[in-house]
């Protein structure tokens, strides 16, 4: 009988110990899974502060000292669609500065906002004519078809900088109709160079490709700008000749042209200039005491990562939203809110 009762005491002992490690495992499994669930939202929550950051960047913009700030910062809005901003660039209709009057009249064409459509009407009629135009710009977008003519009208305009502005939104109005006054712009003896080149590339967006000849003579220019201009046609056209065109731009011997190319590459689809973004952090080229050069290719940098937008690329956005340059912050922040990728 004891033998019996001992023999059921170990039994009993085995069973307890074994329920107790049951116990133990279960409840750690229970905390590891805890653990592992709270990562989750924490992981999501650095990857939702990029995004979150960049709009703020963009907000904080909307109010900046700098005009320059500011104008961009118009863009930017109506750029990646931030709609509940709209109010804050309502109210740069009133800015003392031209640039910053005229970027938020266009962002509110673009972005459609009919609130803003009286302060446009007002602008027609005590605005500069530079404002002006931006405002009949803005009227059109809203669906006021009329004030077309009123950028028509200052194509021909003896002011080079109205004319200039007008060529610029004829090219966003999708109006194929205005393309002969374009080519006139173009031509004319007393158009400047300027003028020239922002009428051809108002002529390529438009889609119209027998201009893809005067592009090459700008993507092989002496000057920057006049290329980087050429570049964004070519990506403006966008046909299979563009894309081939844009690929050999990659090769070119300046940077910022490279980058530009890779931008609009990937506006179509196509990441064959990311090695180009991910060399300017991996191989810096730039003299960092050339603080204007590593700005504007840092912007350009920005913008293409928005474009290619994968992750080989978007790593990089984090130290751009951090920099010390603005203007390289709201092109990052520009492009975290283009991009899929970033969440």
């Amino acid at each position: 009988m004891l033998k019996t009762l001992n023999k059921y005491s170990v039994f009993a002992k085995k069973r307890s110990l074994i329920a107790f490690f049951a116990i133990l495992f279960l409840i750690f499994s229970a905390g590891c899974k805890e653990k592992a669930n709270s990562l989750e939202p924490a992981r999501k929550s650095r990857q939702g502060s990029i995004k979150n950051n960049a709009e703020r960047i963009i907000k904080d913009a909307l109010s900046d000292p700098s005009p320059q700030i500011r104008a961009k910062a118009a863009e930017a809005v109506a750029e990646v669609r931030l709609r509940q901003l709209m109010p804050e660039v309502q109210k740069l209709l009133r800015d003392d500065f031209v640039p910053v009057r005229f970027a938020a009249a266009l962002a509110i064409g673009n972005m459609e906002y009919y609130l803003a459509r009286s302060n446009l009407e007002r602008l027609l009629v005590i605005g500069d004519e530079n404002t002006q135009l931006a405002a009949a710009y803005g009227l059109y977008k809203l669906g006021y078809k009329q004030y077309l003519e009123n950028i028509k009208t200052a194509v021909t305009s003896s002011d080079q900088t109205l004319r200039a502005n007008a060529v610029v939104l004829l090219g966003k109005t999708g109006d194929k109709s205005v393309l002969s006054l374009l080519y006139w712009a173009k031509d004319d003896d007393f158009s400047e160079p300027r003028v020239r080149y922002q009428a051809t590339e108002a002529i390529a967006k438009l889609g119209d490709e027998t201009i893809v000849p005067k592009l090459w003579t700008m993507l092989i220019s002496k000057f920057v700008d006049n290329k980087i201009i050429g570049v964004r046609a070519m990506g403006a056209l966008g046909t299979r000749e563009a894309i081939e065109v844009l690929l050999t731009k990659l090769d070119d011997d300046i940077l910022e042209v490279q980058l530009a190319a890779a931008e609009q590459l990937g506006m179509l689809g196509d990441d064959a200039g990311q090695e180009i973004v991910i060399s300017v952090f991996e191989k810096p080229v730039i003299d960092p005491t050339d603080k204007d050069a590593r700005e504007r290719v840092m912007v350009l940098a920005a913008l293409a990562i928005g474009r290619i937008d994968n992750q080989a690329v978007t790593g990089y956005l984090p130290r751009l939203i951090e920099d010390e340059s603005k203007l390289v912050r709201l092109a990052a922040a520009q492009a975290a809110l283009i991009s899929k990728t970033v969440r």
